[in-house]
């Protein structure tokens, strides 16, 4: 027996989601979930991504707008007439069942035989690797552990939708790492519909086919993690995935689709990105900023921070102040040090200026 996927797509048409009068926690949005993607929103606290992630699976009602999963409409559906699972962040084992029982628990309610559904629940903890563990109490396992417990509780349900909020915010860095990795995996494998909320932009990044970048109800911009990496639409999507220093510039120059941009006498080219001639946003990338170069942008070492696999620099200077890092960990370069900064060809992004 294998656990069967019943991936379906989820479509939100014009959703908004008020409480009492006053509070807008999603406003007017439309979205796209593909069947067989894992797509994540991603946002600060408070930005409406989780109460998103509650009415896809029925936990809070939409104020208005249209939800489907697969061709049914789902907006008036209570949570229990869904086909959806969800993983939550404190995890809600039963302390005093077992492994087993508590990855069976679900099961009991879908009119499945005892020894069926004990089959299946072997099946899905083999699958997110803890075979062998059916007999531990939650108490006996570690929180990586016990979070593929709720994984494969989630999993033998067979659900259309499989939701996630904030499943890796209470195990430690190579914990979350780790257990990020066997969801993506898992997921892929089983060809499942996945939407993940999470606030951590690495986290983001490694597990998703597309990310949801949210802010104050609405959404930001949607993208591949790499389209949004490399080109996202305004400051701040550029600030909020990954890190990005944003340095005011001017552009002086356009020739078909390439801008000329100046930042104290030193010039760049780069794609304009549809802008005009006159002030803009430069939007580089920490990794993105060349150091000790012939030509640039006078910077002082105001900091420098040995992190093991590379260094850390901060560097001051008439455009303020920016983050770059160097893999060169044999050769760091003194707080104090006057260079010059440039940049490099590919990766810095133009944006409008600050408004």
């Amino acid at each position: 027996m294998r656990i069967a996927s019943k991936a379906a797509p989820i479509r939100f048409e014009g959703v908004s989601k008020k409480f009492g009068k006053d509070v807008l926690a999603v406003d007017n949005i439309d979205l796209a979930v593909d069947a067989g993607k894992l797509v994540t929103l991603l946002g600060p606290s408070g930005c409406g991504k989780t109460t998103t992630l509650r009415m896809i699976a029925g936990l809070e009602m939409a104020t208005s707008g249209r939800i489907t999963i697969g061709e049914v409409d789902v907006t008036a559906l209570p949570a229990t007439d869904r086909d959806v699972s969800m993983v939550f962040q404190s995890y809600a084992l039963f302390p005093h069942m077992n492994v087993l029982e508590n990855v069976r628990y679900g099961l009991t309610f879908s009119g499945l035989g005892k020894e069926e559904a004990r089959s299946r629940a072997l099946q899905g903890l083999e699958l997110v690797g803890l075979k062998g563990f059916d007999g531990r109490l939650p108490s006996e396992l570690s929180g990586g552990q016990q979070q593929r417990v709720a994984v494969a509780r989630a999993l033998v349900l067979e659900p259309q939708v499989l939701l996630f909020d904030e499943p890796l915010s209470n195990l430690d860095a190579k914990l979350r790492r780790q257990v990020r990795e066997d969801i993506r995996a898992i997921q892929q494998e089983l060809g499942l519909t996945v939407v993940y909320v999470t606030h951590d932009q690495e986290e983001a990044l490694a597990v998703s086919d597309e990310i949801v970048v949210m802010r104050n109800a609405a959404i930001a911009q949607i993208g591949t993690p790499r389209e949004l990496y490399d080109a996202p639409n305004d400051r701040f999507v550029a600030d909020f995935i990954g890190e990005a220093n944003l340095i005011e510039c001017q552009i002086v120059e356009l020739d078909g689709s390439t801008a000329l941009i100046e930042i104290e006498g030193y010039r760049h080219r780069l794609p304009a990105r549809g802008l005009s001639l006159g002030p803009a946003t430069l939007a580089v990338r920490p990794s993105r900023i060349v150091l000790g170069c012939d030509a640039g942008v006078h910077a002082t070492v105001a900091k420098a921070t040995y992190v093991g696999v590379r260094m850390e620099y901060t560097l001051e200077g008439g455009f303020g102040q920016v983050f770059a890092v160097q893999d060169d960990v044999d050769n760091p370069l003194e707080v104090g040090t006057t260079l010059r900064m440039s940049f490099a060809a590919k990766g810095p992004v133009l944006l409008p200026g600050e408004a």
